[in-house]
């Protein structure tokens, strides 16, 4: 059995409805795509799951096609009489239209609107008559017959394999969305090694080794490093999943979760609560006393670059936003708050140095990363910060020790967040950021980050801090967070800058290779000219993990590590 405190709840197990941390991880295990990555390999490689082999890709990018292994079934459920069910290409198809269905308000739609041929207008004809026809024909989803899928995209996009290795895309059966209906997120019916045991929502998952899951057997290259090829040897042709329980807890405060860690109630540390990095793991390693006991570190291999996003629309709710717009007032401002950010206060206060300075969206473990990239819209500099203010009329009329607009009015903007220490801090942060330069600054407290995720789709948030977990090693992943086509979906800025949509569009529609890298390094300039984000940092945590637990990695691309897992009992049970 393996034991887990996450600082966040789970929202909903339903693979398409929800991409919160918490709830990928569970549905990972729970749900298959059709392909996933090799554990080890670095860089990430993708590597069959339940298809047969990778895709085949023809069409210049634009039509893939897979083989489904055959044996592999579902776990028992009334919703399928009392027989065994297998899985089938249909399964992928009915999963993947599910995306398009807008009763399901999918939060994982970008990754296929506009992509797959078809799909636009069978939503569209959703919205119209109320209800989404699985049974009509769609020309990018066909099942060919019971074991070959074949997807068509509207353009060629070489990185759309990553989607098929992703949980959104992993196989439901339409017959346990037809029998629970609204409540199909309470039964996670799927083919991977676990199956839900026991939930309590919001503060205990309860998940087994599944009984009927199918024979798979470890196989993958090792690692890069002499401890990842240990493990790499411990696993070699083991049968998988190795252990029998996992039990998946919620504690969001950070001393209780360590607490439990240190009393030897949970098994690992992740993420580690920055409050303790400093004395426990200074600089990455486990402090003398915690290594004497036995714990051990490693890297939280995720791809995580954090941002405050600044809303670019003109107004919101037909109220004019401060932030908003392309003149060159409103840009200047934007830089301005760039410029004035503490950003060495971020990565040692409230990063406790598990973080590192980032001067592009594109975080290394991505294509399109440029390691030698530094950007001078995001140098700290209260000084050019004042003076772009002044050049642009932006002055403290009254002499409150505030600046007002250019045409005199009051200017202020609010910074949204949620109730915790860390954002509390983070707020002050803020303050002392923007009074430095004349600016006012008003904070609104939203009680759950779910909750704020949601406003800000619907662009009625001005500004909040908040960070993207790479989906896959493509820099094309973080660049769709501000086109055009992700407004009202992942693009907080409500971004729709016309030449950015453009280098987009045509970025997707090109294999890996030098055109397409200039092309990712011109939208990447044009994010740090027009700032619809404030880039800051690139995360470098640390898991901290008991001596009993074996084999522990965490992938880059993959949610927990938990298939791979192994205890020592007779380590354990010494304590």
């Amino acid at each position: 059995m393996v034991r887990y405190a996450s600082p966040s709840a789970e929202a909903k197990l339903d693979p398409v409805a929800e991409s919160d941390e918490a709830s990928g991880g569970i549905m990972q295990v729970i749900f298959d795509p059709l392909l996933t990555y090799d554990f080890l390999a670095r860089p990430a490689k993708l590597k069959p799951n339940t298809a047969v082999a990778l895709p085949e890709v023809t069409d210049e990018g634009a039509t893939y096609t897979l083989r489904i292994k055959p044996g592999i079934f579902f776990t028992p459920d009334p919703a399928f009489g009392g027989k065994p069910r297998e899985l089938t290409a249909e399964d992928y198809v009915f999963s993947i239209k599910r995306m398009f269905d807008p009763k399901v308000r999918s939060t994982w739609l970008f990754l296929v609107e506009g992509k797959i041929r078809g799909g636009d207008e069978a939503m569209k004809r959703a919205k119209e008559t109320g209800r989404f026809d699985f049974d009509a024909p769609m020309e990018g989803l066909q099942a060919l017959d019971r074991y070959t899928v074949r997807i068509r995209l509207v353009t060629g996009d070489y990185s759309f394999a990553y989607v098929l290795a992703m949980v959104p895309t992993g196989a439901l059966a339409r017959e346990v969305v037809e029998r629970y209906s609204e409540d199909v997120s309470g039964h996670p019916i799927g083919t991977g090694p676990f199956l839900l045991r026991e939930w309590v929502r919001g503060s205990r998952v309860v998940l087994d080794a599944n009984p009927t899951y199918r024979e798979d057997y470890f196989d993958g290259e090792p690692g890069p490093d002499e401890e990842s090829r240990k493990v790499h040897a411990a696993l070699q042709g083991k049968r998988l999943p190795l252990v029998g329980r996992i039990e998946f807890f919620t504690v969001e405060e950070a001393q209780p979760r360590w607490l439990a860690f240190l009393n030897g109630e949970t098994d690992y540390l992740r993420p580690f609560p920055q409050e303790y990095a400093s004395f426990a793991i200074p600089g990455g390693k486990v402090a003398p006393a915690l290594a004497k006991k036995g714990y051990y570190a490693v890297p939280d291999e995720i791809a995580y670059t954090t941002y405050t996003t600044l809303n670019t629309q003109e107004k919101i709710g037909g109220v004019p936003n401060a932030l908003g717009g392309f003149t060159p007032e409103r840009i200047a401002l934007r830089r301005a708050i760039a410029h004035a950010w503490r950003i060495d206060e971020q990565v040692t206060i409230l990063d406790k140095h598990t973080s590192r300075r980032a001067y592009t969206p594109l975080p290394p473990a991505v294509s399109g990363h440029d390691p030698h990239f530094v950007s001078p819209t995001l140098e700290y500099n209260p000084a050019k910060a004042k003076a772009l203010l002044d050049m642009f009329g932006f002055v403290d009329r009254d002499g409150d020790g505030y600046r007002e607009n250019p045409d005199g009015t009051p200017l202020s903007f609010d910074h949204a967040s949620y109730p915790t220490l860390r954002e509390r801090q983070r707020n002050e942060l803020w303050k002392k950021s923007m009074d430095d330069i004349g600016l006012r600054v008003t904070f609104n407290t939203v009680e759950k980050l779910p909750s704020l995720r949601k406003l800000a789709q619907l662009g009625r948030v001005q500004s909040f801090s908040y960070g993207w977990i790479a989906d896959f090693p493509d820099g094309e992943n973080f660049l769709q967070l501000l086109w055009k086509g992700s407004i009202n979906q992942v693009n907080y800025a409500m971004f729709d800058l016309p030449e950015y949509n453009a280098l987009y569009e045509k970025m997707k529609r090109l294999p890996d290779g030098p055109e397409r890298s200039a092309l990712m390094a011109r939208m990447v300039k044009l994010i740090l000219v027009y700032v619809p984000w404030v880039v800051e940092t690139y995360k470098t945590e640390t898991i901290l993990v008991q001596p009993w637990i074996l084999n522990f990695r965490k992938h880059p691309f993959n949610h927990e590590p938990w298939k791979y897992l192994d205890v020592d009992l007779e380590r354990r049970a010494r304590g």
